[in-house]
């Protein structure tokens, strides 16, 4: 199946709701490029911490920002992200990145500069008739409001857990308290993100909602194509 028309598919949800494995999915079963926005957060995460600023003075931060260069490879077989010349695919995953994501990505010029190079990245594939699939938590509200398809991905927070627990302890059934502890953490970004001023996590009017809880993977990468199958361009 090819999506060579450069159609550009926004996909929002909440943590742990599935939207990389499925925008991955998606991109690489339509023949579209993907993009991570959340990763692009992330990676702005790891160059605040490593230069030692408050993560609540914004002003420090916008410094920080206006000095670090993002790169995303936007091949859903194998993507990735650069400051500058280093890979920090995996140290974006930290524990220590992960409990300051919100605070950096809440600053406004941040969010300011990072939808730039999403945007850029996104006209860049629409103009390549290519396309892209674009996951986050404000791309149909705010990022890309005219996307030709809008998904908000969503999914019990009691399954959201286990799934993020298991990718926590491959190999092996979570622990109950790691359950958990997931659970919690979750349904305290959901509040946060949900009620943050700058670009909460909020369902755009338009998008089709794909509820993965009883689904498998696969299952919903399907689903998410056919609704890419029936986008009038």
């Amino acid at each position: 199946m090819s999506a060579s028309n450069g159609l550009v598919i926004a996909v929002d949800g909440p943590a742990g709701s599935g939207k990389s494995s499925v925008c991955r999915g998606v991109a690489a079963e339509l023949g579209m490029r993907y993009l991570d926005t959340g990763a692009m957060y992330r990676a702005m995460t790891v160059a605040v911490l490593a230069a030692g600023v408050d993560l609540s003075d914004e002003a420090a931060v916008m410094a920080v920002a206006e000095q670090t260069v993002i790169t995303s490879r936007t091949d859903p077989s194998d993507p990735g992200i650069w400051l500058g010349v280093e890979d920090v695919a995996d140290s974006i995953r930290g524990s220590d990145v992960t409990a300051g994501v919100s605070a950096v990505s809440a600053v406004p010029g941040v969010r300011h500069r990072l939808v730039g190079i999403q945007r850029s990245q996104v006209q860049a594939a629409r103009d390549a008739g290519i396309g892209i699939v674009v996951e986050g938590r404000d791309i149909g509200t705010v990022v890309l409001p005219d996307a030709d398809l809008k998904v908000f991905l969503i999914a019990d927070p009691a399954v959201r857990a286990h799934r993020r627990a298991l990718e926590s302890s491959p190999g092996r059934p979570p622990e109950q308290e790691s359950v958990a502890a997931t659970h919690k953490a979750l349904l305290e970004r959901d509040a946060y993100d949900s009620g943050r001023e700058i670009s909460p996590l909020v369902q755009a009017p338009d998008a089709q909602v794909v509820d993965a809880t009883h689904f498998t993977l696969a299952e919903v990468i399907e689903q998410v194509c056919a609704l890419a199958a029936g986008v009038q361009r």
